[in-house]
């Protein structure tokens, strides 16, 4: 973690050209946008203005879907470049960490995220379950009803393997609308 040089409370240093750059924490409610080429510091910056907010007592919300950012959660260590680095900007340099909580779609390495299927929606649910080009748009099309009939498409033990068992009021909606759809689809 680099260290403020003014050690000045209510903003996070963000890094230093001519000048250090700073965000302030009251403004940090707002959107912001991350954006550059490889290499360029996205994650870095992304890292630094996590261990800010951390620092300072503010809970951070983030989807690291590649892993990148996991790393706040372990002891650091100051390696050479980066103790060079922080000298050169003429900051110091603590290897620290940071708690974290690790949110797990499946449940098995974190904690669970509770989702209903239907807040989910075809796409993400298409990609979770590994479906095919067909069955991807049956479960669009059973989105699509679900949502014109008000049906609330629930996680439960009847739902798995990709295979959605319906209610009997259920099935008779889906086989009104779904003419060609074979009843062991809706049963």
């Amino acid at each position: 973690m680099a260290i403020d040089p003014a050690h000045e409370s209510g903003r996070v240093l963000v890094g230093k050209s001519d000048t250090y750059q700073y965000l302030t924490l009251a403004l940090g409610n707002r959107h912001g946008l991350v954006a550059g080429a490889t290499g360029t510091g996205k994650t870095v910056t992304l890292q630094v203005l996590a261990e800010g907010f951390s620092c300072a007592g503010t809970a951070v919300f983030t989807a690291d879907v590649k892993g990148d950012l996991a790393g706040v959660s372990m002891p650091g260590h100051a390696q050479p470049h980066f103790v060079k680095r922080a000298k050169d900007i003429g900051i110091a340099y603590t290897a620290d960490e940071f708690p974290v909580t690790f949110w797990d779609l499946f449940g098995q390495s974190g904690h669970p995220v509770r989702a209903r299927i239907s807040d989910m929606g075809p796409l993400l649910l298409a990609r979770l379950l590994e479906l095919n080009d067909v069955q991807e748009g049956v479960l669009n099309i059973v989105f699509k009803l679900a949502d014109e009939n008000r049906l609330l498409l629930r996680q439960s033990a009847r739902f798995s393997g990709g295979c959605l068992f319906l209610t009997i009021r259920e099935q008779r909606i889906f086989s009104a609308n779904l003419s060609s759809t074979s009843t062991i689809f809706c049963g």
